[in-house]
């Protein structure tokens, strides 16, 4: 993929801190030639919807609950396809998405972890790397695909675990660093200057 006019779509369901973060980048030269084209929710009342309309950015609610996960997902989907999106980006998107909706982004679905995959999967990633007593800690940005908290990294950013953290300062101190790398990663894939090995991620340079 070039950088050229490539076209975000978001997916959320809270406040929607990491999508700030890319807002602001985008805005500040830090994702060259992206834009974001539609941030979608799944919850009415997510704060972060409210904060891409005021940034005046298009926007759009499909509740999910109470409904199937493939037709939720269907058009949410055709959602995207509307807006031409060229890459989805989950920031807080609480739900798992469905094979289908996958299938129809190969590659091209990108989401943030609150810890060091393959390490704590799931929810409260950050307590649970705690509780164990990791040393170090940290984000990771990786491709989806079917399954949770699985597909290919594209990067990591690490910290240290301080004697004085609890599992709450820990999460606050790994969000700063998911803010640098989200962005970070969102301008790799859009430069095209990689291949996918097996698991691995490699950066490679376009003649």
């Amino acid at each position: 993929m070039s950088s050229t006019g490539k076209k975000l779509g978001v997916l959320l369901s809270g406040r929607g801190s990491n999508f700030l973060a890319i807002a602001s980048s985008i805005r500040d030269g830090g994702v060259p030639g992206a834009e974001i084209a539609v941030v979608i929710a799944n919850v009415p009342d997510a704060p972060g919807l409210q904060a891409a309309r005021e940034l005046g950015l298009t926007t759009a609610l499909f509740e999910s609950k109470g409904r199937k996960r493939a037709e939720h997902d269907a058009d949410v989907a055709a959602c995207l396809r509307e807006h031409g999106v060229d890459l989805v980006i989950l920031a807080g998107y609480m739900r798992l998405l469905s094979p289908e909706f996958v299938q129809a982004f190969p590659d091209r679905i990108l989401n943030i972890h609150p810890s060091l995959l393959p390490a704590f999967t799931g929810l409260d990633a950050q307590q649970q790397a705690f509780d164990y007593g990791c040393k170090v800690a940290g984000c990771t940005v990786h491709f989806v695909d079917e399954h949770l908290d699985h597909g290919t990294i594209i990067l990591q950013r690490t910290i240290p675990v301080l004697d004085a953290d609890d599992g709450h300062s820990l999460a606050e101190r790994i969000l700063v660093e998911e803010h640098i790398a989200y962005s970070e990663a969102i301008a790799r894939v859009l430069s095209g200057e990689y291949a996918i090995e097996g698991r691995r991620y490699v950066r490679v340079r376009l003649s």
